[in-house]
């Protein structure tokens, strides 16, 4: 090899660490920022959670990849819904997730299922364009007119849909649903974490929602 191509190979590698560092040092900000921004607005005791009016409840497939089996995420976020509804720590609840194809629909899913478990239907709104979670929170803002709620997913997804509406001037807190097993969850957190460094680009790019649409009202009085 000759001299001028060691060194110029020298200066690839030398370029390729500094990438990667400086990769990692975004990955790593970008999690511990939205982590500590959301300190003291997170809660998973149902006795301590303050009331709001409206509940975001956070889309999510009900069944795995094969199609037959139930998603843990999916189930725990139905308990958690359920109980701030029983309790009335939420008088609504808007369930907001991707509805892109005909044969499936995360938010009519969630829906049936509260159903089932005995919820008024008349307490449920349905945001069918939540594709992700920047969307579904934005939309909550700018499609349902609330600027105050409780967000209802698991606590690492609670914490970037904080950021969000904090950003989005909602003030938010969270409700944690049963969080899954880090074996079973671990490609879920390694997504995670590049999520949050997506909501940083959102924000630099000026990035909207796929679809925004009509308003729809919910009542201001309670039940």
């Amino acid at each position: 090899m000759s001299l001028k191509r060691f060194f110029s190979w020298r200066k690839l590698v030398k370029a390729a660490l500094i990438s990667g560092v400086l990769a990692a040092g975004a990955v790593y900000f970008c999690n511990w920022y939205i982590h500590h921004a959301a300190e003291g607005r997170i809660y998973s005791d149902i006795s301590g959670i303050p009331k709001n009016h409206v509940g975001l409840l956070l889309g999510t497939g009900k069944y795995l990849t094969d199609g037959k089996t139930a998603n843990p995420y999916y189930v725990y976020r139905i308990e958690a819904a359920e109980k701030l509804l029983r309790e009335n720590k939420i008088e609504y609840l808007v369930i907001s997730g991707d509805n892109g194809r005909l044969t499936y629909s995360e938010p009519e899913d969630m829906r049936r299922s509260l159903i089932e478990l005995g919820i008024d239907s008349g307490r449920i709104f349905l945001d069918y364009a939540g594709f992700r979670t920047f969307d579904s929170v934005v939309r909550l803002r700018e499609i349902f007119s609330q600027t105050h709620a409780t967000i209802i997913s698991q606590p690492f997804h609670n914490e970037r849909a904080l950021y969000i509406a904090r950003r989005e001037g909602i003030d938010a807190i969270a409700f944690n649903a049963k969080d899954v097993g880090k074996a079973f969850g671990f490609r879920v957190m390694m997504r995670e974490k590049f999520a949050r460094v997506k909501v940083f680009v959102d924000y630099l790019l000026f990035c909207k929602p796929k679809f925004l649409g009509p308003k729809v009202s919910i009542p201001e009085a309670a039940i």
